[in-house]
């Protein structure tokens, strides 16, 4: 149903579905292919091979996708990136809410430490006693123990060369344990979470890459059990071990000490992930779901259109790699001007069709980042009788939530 009309489903996949669904409208929008989402989410679950899967909400930074995600066998709790929004999403409903990074935000922390529902579904990230006593100066005495989780850095190291993020001063097993031990007062120890980002978030496109990733995998999976181990030793009741990402769910999960994955980028399927290769026989890449549309608003030449909009760049190492990319047909980013601020020029073969207000498509190098781009995202999705249906919901963005 688009604007209370249905209209026939095109056939040539989701970029023709999405075109014929929103034509009505004004870009620059977003719209997701929902059919494409969902298969994605059972791709994810068939690479966890039975691991729960606990939903990354940065790389969705939709309220409605979220819920429509964990509704889904095989999927169980969020991993949240910033406190005030799994405040938000806790008192929307959400539960187990695991945040994946530490926190200094004093308010949120006052709002968590005030509400005993809230403590009771949100677990802070931890990796030093310096982020405890932090917590403990701002909140004082919680209504009840603030649960923690420790995270315990995953990424490999050759010599003196560093492979993986720069993320927690906790390593071995031995550190783990001391930082277990000397848990204050007022906190419950409840996880560990071992993120090995250099093998689930590092493009394959170099053979090193590969031997890199296969040699940190062995390497992780003997350091986290000892490490699992020494935390259970001295006293502390785990509930849940975490570790991985879309680019290392088989990996992870295949791991005795791990009791739960976490994923999200791989159910929007971003241009990044084109270029992962598996380190198994179940494929990293998913179909392509969210795209986002820019109108053609000039025509400098006869195989050049520039576009309103387009500089959305995605976080990480400047490059080109970074850029949006045009997937309409005979379409590329001039090298020149790349993606900009107000317009982005746009030269190919397929330029001499288009015309004032045509709307050309894009993927976003990374998943969740583009809705902080547009305040609403479109749900397409194909009916049984051949119609394909639309509706708008709000991104955070569109509900007024900006996390940072």
């Amino acid at each position: 149903m688009v604007g209370g009309e249905e209209v026939p489903m095109p056939e040539n996949g989701s970029i023709d579905r999405l075109a014929a669904a929103c034509a009505d409208l004004d870009p620059p929008l977003a719209a997701l292919d929902l059919a494409a989402l969902r298969r994605n989410a059972d791709r994810l679950v068939r690479r966890a091979g039975g691991i729960p899967i606990r939903l990354a909400s940065k790389s969705v930074r939709c309220r409605w996708v979220l819920q429509d995600v964990l509704a889904r066998p095989g999927f169980g709790g969020l991993m949240c990136y910033s406190l005030a929004e799994a405040c938000w999403l806790a008192r929307q409903g959400f539960a187990d809410l695991l945040l994946g990074y530490p926190t200094a935000d004093r308010s949120a922390l006052r709002t968590l430490a005030a509400d005993p529902r809230l403590l009771s579904e949100i677990t802070l990230m931890v990796d030093e006693e310096a982020q405890l006593d932090f917590v403990r100066r701002v909140v004082g005495e919680p209504a009840r123990p603030i649960r923690i989780c420790l995270d315990v850095d995953a990424s490999l190291r050759i010599g003196r060369a560093h492979l993986g993020v720069r993320r927690s001063p906790v390593r071995t097993p031995a550190e783990a344990a001391a930082l277990a031990e000397r848990i204050p007062a007022g906190f419950t120890l409840v996880g560990v979470m071992l993120y090995e980002a250099q093998i689930a978030g590092l493009p394959d496109g170099l053979p090193l890459v590969g031997l890199v990733k296969r040699r940190s995998a062995a390497e992780l999976a003997d350091r986290r059990t000892a490490v699992v181990q020494a935390v259970r030793a001295t006293g502390a009741r785990l509930e849940f071990v975490n570790c991985g990402g879309t680019g290392s769910l088989e990996i992870s999960a295949a791991d005795p000490s791990v009791t739960e994955v976490t994923a999200g980028s791989g159910l929007y399927a971003p241009a990044l992930f084109d270029g992962y290769r598996p380190l198994s026989d179940q494929p990293i890449s998913g179909e392509p779901a969210m795209f986002f549309a820019l109108p053609v608003v000039r025509r400098p030449a006869p195989d050049l259109v520039t576009a309103f909009g387009g500089g959305y760049p995605a976080s990480g190492p400047a490059g080109r790699s970074r850029l949006p990319r045009p997937v309409s047909a005979g379409l590329r980013l001039l090298g020149g001007e790349g993606a900009g601020e107000v317009q982005t020029p746009l030269r190919g073969p397929a330029a001499g069709g288009l015309r004032m207000g045509d709307a050309v498509w894009f993927r976003h190098a990374k998943a969740g980042e583009l809705l902080e781009r547009f305040d609403q995202v479109q749900l397409v999705e194909p009916a049984a009788d051949g119609t394909v249906s639309r509706r708008g919901v709000p991104s955070y963005r569109g509900e007024g939530k900006n996390f940072g």
